[in-house]
Order: C-alpha cells, then sequence, then structure tokens
C-alpha cells in the first residue's frame, strides 16, 4: 500500500453525520459529512439557495473522499441484508442462459448479429456467409479489456457486408471511436474516427466509406462535464487518415442541434436528418449521389420539409417515391409517399393511414412495406402493399413487444424478435413470398412462468385521464394488501414502456412480489397528445400519474404505502426523485437510478441541452416557475421523513453527469427527518447505458435486494439454498 493512499484514505476516518438533523434518531445512519457553502442563486427575483455547487467539480479530492465514504457506507449496509445473497445467486442464475440480437442483413446472403453464451460481460460480434452457414466470431469485445471497460456500442456491415466498421467506448461512454474489420480476414483496417457522439454509420454502396456526424475535440480534463455543441455530419473515404474527412453539413447557427446521416438501400440518395437534441420533430434534407458505386458525396443537399413542425423519418425510396413515417396530421403517425422533386405534403398519397396505433417503425420488406405498430404498448406487425393494400399480419405468440426488425427491399426475409414480461426474446424469420414463419433462435431459461401472469388494466390519474399500466403477479395473488411490489416508471421523451423480458423479475416473483408498470403522460403510448401532456409545463401530470398508479394498486389491494417500493432511471430517476420529495409518505422505498434532478442546471453539463425541447431551460421564466416547482433537488424540505432511498451513478456517466445524484444525496442526507437509510453507490468504468454483465448483476442485487429489505422480505423462498448475506456467488 503505497504513502498516497493512505493520505487519500485518512479523511474518511475523520468524516461524521454531524450536518444532518436525523443523526440524533435511533437507528439512524452516520452518513459522511458534506461541506455545505452559502452560494445563492437568484431567478427573476427567486433566491434559490447551491450549497453542492462545489460537487460539479469532478476533479476535487474532497467529492473523491466524499463518493469513498458513501461507497463504503453503502456496502456496510447492503452486507447485512439477508436476502442479498440469495437474490444474486439467483439473478446469476436467471441470466445464464444464451441470448441473441436480431441478424442484420445486408445485400447477397450474409447476416451478422451478436450472442452472449451466458454471463458473457458483453455479446460477442458473429456472421454467417449464409443464413445456414455455421456462425464465425468476427469480434470479441470481451478480450479488449479484462474488466468490461471497453464497450462494443455497435456496428454497422456495409452494402455488401464485405466490411463492417464499429464503435468503441471506454466505460460505455457517449464518446466513441469507430473502426472498419475487413470481414472475410477478421483484420481491423488502419481507419479510426475519434470524436463520435449521438451518431449513426451509413456506408455508401461502393464500400467508398461511410457518414458519420460528430462534435469538436472536447477538453482533456473535462469530457465528462463538457457542454457538446456544434455536431456536423463528414464523410470518412475507406483507408484515410481522419484529418482527411469531408464535411458534409453543419448548422453553426443551431449548434445544439443533432444532424444525422442515412443512404437509401440503392445507394442513390443520402438523406440528413436536423432536429432540436431530443425533439419527435426534425427537418429533412436529401442529395442525389449519382452513381452508387462512385457517389459524389459532396453533391448538394436539396430542402425537403423545413418547418420543423413534425416528424419525418425517412422509410425507404422507390424510383423517385420517398416513402415517410410523418406525424404530421396524424399524432400516432401514418406512412406517406411523395415525390422527391415534388414534396410538398398537397402531393402526399397516403399509404398507411393514422390507425387505432401508433407506427413505431416501417421498412421497406421483399417489395412490400413492413410496419410496426403499437396498440395501448402492445405489438403489432403488419404488411401492407406499396399501394396500401393491408396484405397481412405476421404471427406474435402473445401479448407483448417486437424488439426490432430488419428487413430489405431486395430480401424476402425478414427477422424480428420478440419479448414479453414472461417470455425471453426469441428471434424468427418470416418469408414474405410464401407467408411462413420460422423460429431461428429459442432462449432457455430456468423459470416456470405458468404459475403468474400479466395483465393490463386502467386506472383514473388525478385530473381524470385514463391512464393504462401492466401488473405482474402470481394467478392466485392474495389481494390483502401486503404483497411487496414494485412500481416502475419513465414519462418522457415520447418512450413508451412495453412488456419485456428482465431476468430480475422471475426473482422478484418468487420472493412473492408484485411488479407493475403504468404507462404515465409524457411517453407514448397514445402519441404525440400523450407526449405533450406530459412535457414542459405540463410535466407534473406524470408525477401524478405515478402516485395515482399507487393508489390504485392500494385501492384493489394489491399493496399499501409501506409495502410498495418505486424505481426509475435516466428521466425515469427524476419521476423517483421528484415523487419522494412531493409525497414522502406515499411509499415505502425508493430507487433512483442516474436521475436527472437538478433541474435548474442540467442544461450546462454535457449534452443536457438536448434534452430542452422536453423540460425548458431555467433561464426562460416561464419555463423557471415550472422547473423549480418539481425539480427534486430544490423540494427537499429539512425535517421531512423520506422513505428508504437508495441511488446510483457513475464517475463515467457523461450523458447524465454524477452531479445530480452528488448534490441530491447530501441535500436528502442532510435534511432527512427520520432513520430510514438513504444510500449512494458510485461506480467507475461503466456509463448511463452500459455496464458489463458481472457489474450489472451485482449492482441490480443490491438495488432489489434493498429495496425487497425495507418493503418486509426477509427470508429467502423456501426452497431457495443458503447463501450468506455479505458474500453473494458470483
Amino acid at each position: 500500500m503505497n504513502k498516497s493512499f493512505l493520505v487519500a484514505l485518512a479523511p474518511l476516518l475523520l468524516l461524521c453525520a454531524c450536518s444532518s438533523p436525523q443523526a440524533s434518531q435511533p437507528g439512524a445512519l452516520h452518513y459522511p459529512k458534506a461541506r455545505r457553502d452559502k452560494i445563492v442563486d437568484v431567478y427573476f427575483g427567486t433566491r434559490v439557495p447551491a450549497p453542492y455547487r462545489w460537487m460539479e467539480n469532478m476533479k476535487s479530492p474532497a467529492l473523491h473522499r466524499w463518493v469513498q465514504a458513501e461507497n463504503k457506507l453503502t456496502n456496510a449496509y447492503l452486507a447485512k441484508i439477508p436476502v442479498r445473497g440469495w437474490i444474486r445467486q439467483r439473478l446469476t442464475e436467471l441470466s445464464n442462459y444464451a441470448k441473441e440480437t436480431t441478424p442484420a442483413q445486408v445485400a447477397g446472403s450474409r447476416i451478422f448479429f451478436r450472442r452472449n453464451s451466458g454471463l458473457q460481460n458483453q455479446s460477442v460480434l458473429y456472421v454467417q456467409d449464409s443464413p445456414t452457414a455455421k456462425p464465425r466470431v468476427l469480434l470479441d469485445p470481451n478480450t479488449l479489456s479484462p474488466n468490461g471497460s471497453i464497450a462494443l456500442a455497435g456496428y454497422q456491415p456495409s452494402p455488401d457486408g464485405k466490411y463492417v466498421a464499429y464503435a468503441l467506448s471506454r466505460g460505455g461512454s457517449d464518446w466513441q471511436t469507430i473502426h472498419v474489420l475487413d470481414v472475410a480476414t477478421g483484420k481491423t483496417l488502419p481507419d479510426a474516427v475519434r470524436w463520435v457522439k449521438f451518431s449513426n454509420i451509413a456506408w455508401t454502396n461502393g464500400d467508398n466509406g461511410f457518414f458519420y456526424s460528430r462534435y469538436p475535440r472536447p477538453p482533456k480534463n473535462n469530457r465528462i462535464n463538457d457542454e457538446v455543441i456544434d455536431q456536423a455530419l463528414y464523410f470518412h473515404a475507406l483507408g484515410t487518415p481522419q484529418r482527411d474527412d469531408k464535411l458534409i453539413y453543419r448548422r453553426p447557427d443551431l449548434p445544439r442541434w443533432i444532424i444525422e446521416g442515412q443512404v437509401s438501400e440503392n445507394g442513390r440518395y443520402l438523406f440528413v436528418t436536423l432536429v432540436n437534441g431530443t425533439s419527435v420533430r426534425n427537418e429533412l434534407y436529401f442529395a442525389n449521389l449519382g452513381n452508387p458505386r462512385h457517389p459524389d458525396v459532396t453533391a448538394p443537399l436539396r430542402p425537403l420539409y423545413t418547418k420543423n413542425d413534425a416528424q419525418y423519418a425517412f422509410v425507404g425510396t422507390y424510383g423517385h417515391t420517398l416513402y415517410l413515417q410523418t406525424t404530421l396530421n396524424a399524432s400516432r403517425g401514418r406512412i406517406v409517399a411523395a415525390n422527391l422533386y415534388a414534396p410538398a405534403p398537397a402531393h402526399w398519397r397516403t399509404v398507411v393511414p393514422q390507425g387505432k396505433g401508433v407506427i413505431q417503425a416501417a421498412l421497406l420488406a421483399g417489395g412490400d412495406l413492413l410496419v410496426d405498430e403499437e396498440d395501448v404498448a402492445t405489438s403489432r406487425l403488419r404488411l401492407y402493399g406499396l399501394d396500401g393494400r393491408k396484405l397481412r399480419n405476421l404471427p406474435l405468440p402473445t401479448l407483448g413487444t417486437v424488439t426490432s426488425v430488419s428487413a430489405r427491399m431486395d430480401s424476402k426475409a425478414i427477422y424480428y424478435g420478440f419479448t414479453s414480461f414472461l417470455y425471453p426474446k426469441r428471434i424468427y424469420r418470416y418469408d414474405v413470398s410464401r407467408g411462413t414463419v420460422e423460429t431461428v433462435f429459442k432462449p432457455k431459461v430456468d423459470f416456470d412462468a405458468s404459475p403468474y401472469q400479466v395483465r393490463q388494466v386502467f386506472y383514473r390519474s388525478k385530473d381524470g385521464t385514463r391512464v393504462p399500466m401492466f401488473i405482474v403477479a402470481a394467478r392466485d395473488v392474495k389481494l390483502d394488501g401486503r404483497n411487496p411490489t414494485v412500481l416502475y416508471g419513465y414519462g418522457g421523451f415520447d418512450i413508451t414502456i412495453t412488456p419485456y423480458f428482465d431476468p430480475i423479475l422471475p426473482v422478484w416473483l418468487e420472493l412473492g412480489g408484485v411488479y407493475a408498470v403504468p404507462n404515465l403522460r409524457g411517453g407514448g403510448v397514445y402519441g404525440e397528445k400523450w407526449h405533450r401532456a406530459g412535457m414542459l409545463g405540463n410535466k407534473q401530470n406524470v408525477f401524478n400519474d405515478f402516485a395515482w398508479a399507487a393508489k390504485y394498486l392500494f385501492a384493489k389491494g394489491y399493496t399499501s404505502s409501506k409495502h410498495l417500493g418505486i424505481q426509475g432511471y435516466s428521466n425515469g430517476g427524476l419521476l423517483t426523485g421528484a415523487s419522494i420529495t412531493e409525497r414522502p409518505k406515499l411509499f415505502g422505498a425508493a430507487y433512483i437510478g442516474h436521475g436527472v434532478l437538478d433541474m435548474l442546471r442540467y442544461q450546462d453539463f454535457s449534452g443536457g441541452a438536448l434534452w430542452a425541447p422536453e423540460y425548458g431551460v431555467s433561464s426562460n421564466p416561464k419555463a423557471f416557475k415550472w422547473l423549480y416547482a418539481y425539480s427534486p433537488l430544490q423540494n427537499i424540505k429539512p425535517g421531512t421523513c423520506y422513505p428508504p432511498t437508495f441511488i446510483t451513478t457513475s464517475w463515467d456517466d457523461d450523458r447524465v453527469v454524477p452531479m445530480h445524484e452528488f448534490k441530491f444525496t447530501a441535500a436528502l442526507q442532510h435534511a432527512q427527518g427520520c432513520a430510514n437509510p438513504i444510500l449512494l453507490h458510485t461506480t467507475g468504468a461503466t456509463s448511463h447505458i452500459y455496464m458489463p454483465l458481472d457489474k450489472q448483476i451485482a449492482q441490480r442485487a443490491d438495488v432489489w435486494s434493498f429495496e425487497a429489505y425495507n418493503l418486509g422480505i426477509k427470508t429467502a423462498p423456501a426452497a431457495a439454498k443458503a447463501v450468506p448475506a455479505g458474500k453473494p456467488s458470483a
């Protein structure tokens, strides 16, 4: 042990909870002391204290010491939970099954997919030279770093499958570097494209290279917090250095907008989407690249739709006809056909009109049009002729979710994945010409789902709005108000939470738990109108919908306040943070994962400004009023008894930067008016969207054991093997 480590460790021994009013409560934890400054911000005459502003400095030695002490406290608490070991053991068992992604198709017969044998930290990239050929490994990301800290963030084969461009990121950061692999030899080429963020990869048809989006190089010492602005679209010619990449499009007048390029399947056209951060509305442009084998990548862009008044999503082309998925005059979406050279909406031909469900995606498939639609958060796959005739529904096994679809205009094969709460993802292959379907991948999981069922119910929110909710429970569940229940929510960004299989759910069900998922306003379950009813100044509807979901569960006898835990991640972490600060007595436990918790300053860090269309920003007097009213950090009240709360983040989260969790934890611990624990756990070499499987299992076992224990679960199922609480099996 070196001297510097001892110097860093010494201050931890001196930390106390002197500043916390709950320290005198019987059985209360002694929290690490966090310095409180006297900083006060003034917004339009309103004084807002900011005592933890110093926690925004991620280089602060004091901050690192405080985080280390918080982790030590959390680990000590978790080690004493009786069911923690069993939960981790059972979660490991249930995670140990083979998983595959939906195959990506290219021109010809090759397909690409990722596979995990069970407990690999990351899924391996494979290729098959034909659907019946033996798969071979192209890239195993588990060999890139011993602890899984280098993530394979994505990949894109070239149109003929000769090359694969793949993106790597350290710790799963949103910052990525693109490399290129020769599929025949398996060797990585010298190409390296850096400072890529929020980008896809769009190859040209002649294997000439690809379009991608990147930002200017960030400051070396502040790549997590530094605000990202001025994204631009570039073209990288294969075999050339990045410094020679061609600038295709940028908008210095719109520095916080996202720019994305797509190439049509025939290689003739480039489509460029311009979108204001996370808005669901966009502008659309195109360029005629000429000869697909020798494209003119610098061909001038022509505007198609530039009013930023709706979604204009590229589906595909056939000749000069552009197929679009749009919300113009259709909040749940429709598919239209437009002439590229006379694109005005007045000239559109509606192919698939707006229906009862919400269109999620559409693809050209074997000469037809495939539409993925959700009807009250459950999937439907429908095949249409290009003239709009409905041909047939593709078979789906039960109520659930189509996870992804792979189709091409020049292929009669459609691959799609399907899952549900009790149904691990399977992969199907549908033959367009024959109308037949076959299962190409079926996982085997050590779980008997027959004693359980999924129900979809509807309840009334505070203002009378009818909200759908899934409930997963034992068929013979006793409605006596005593069932430990987890209520999970999101409520934002037009995202619908649909049925999906997660190995932790069987663990929870075997413990006697109930799991509930409401489709809150702010999501997209009923289209853009539902989304807008929960964004900007309507955000309070989301929190009300969540609270009234809890009240429904109480009224129907599923559970009660002391047995109800809530969970949310990212925007869902904002939801759970706001829920406990608004209604602390309503819940028995809470999990806040990487949540957006300081709504007055979120826009100043990393990609936070991209969320402004969803939330609004505090520099606007109207938006400040609603943000200040619900922002979790600014609505903590000293002396309040908050429910047991577990908070997680990562030093490497460059999407929702960790200052949110740090400041919220310190403020909540300082204000806590009872002995209920407020715990923080901070990881490293992980990010907002990436965590190697071994760390996932460990953290999820911690989160669910924390909630289980505080909701009244003290013992594992009778048939379970005993596992020491402090030493869970791996």
